[in-house]
């Protein structure tokens, strides 16, 4: 992945209107996709090879980072959706790599700032 502005990472959330806004441009630290296995071995396996149930299991994804919200709208959206636990409807777009979007749900929202710079 070649380098870009962090900006250029976006997290959009569908609105009323059938469509998505831009919450906050983030710099990615970490983008871990992440998918469970379905392990059907028996005593029968053929040569006590692990057996997989393919297609099943659940996947996830985890973005952390920093990053910036729009304004100061985005950002009380953003806490509103935390505190009640709803899971969102999301697009977030990542240059280079593509889009991925569906419901996620903010596990974990972390502020943070110098005493006398901006948060």
């Amino acid at each position: 992945m070649a380098s870009q502005k962090g900006r250029d990472l976006l997290l959009k959330l569908a609105n009323s209107e059938g469509g998505f806004e831009t919450l906050a441009g983030i710099r990615a630290k970490t983008l871990a996709l992440r998918s469970s296995l379905v392990d059907a071995t028996h005593a029968e396996s053929p040569q006590a090879w692990r057996e997989l149930i393919g297609g099943a299991g659940v996947k996830s994804a985890l973005i952390t980072g920093n990053g910036v919200f729009k304004d100061a709208a985005s950002d009380a959206r953003m806490k509103d959706l935390f505190f009640s636990g709803e899971i969102g409807d999301w697009q977030i777009i990542i240059p280079d790599f593509g889009l991925m979007s569906g419901p996620f749900q903010i596990a974990q929202l972390s502020y943070a700032g110098e005493h006398n710079g901006q948060m």
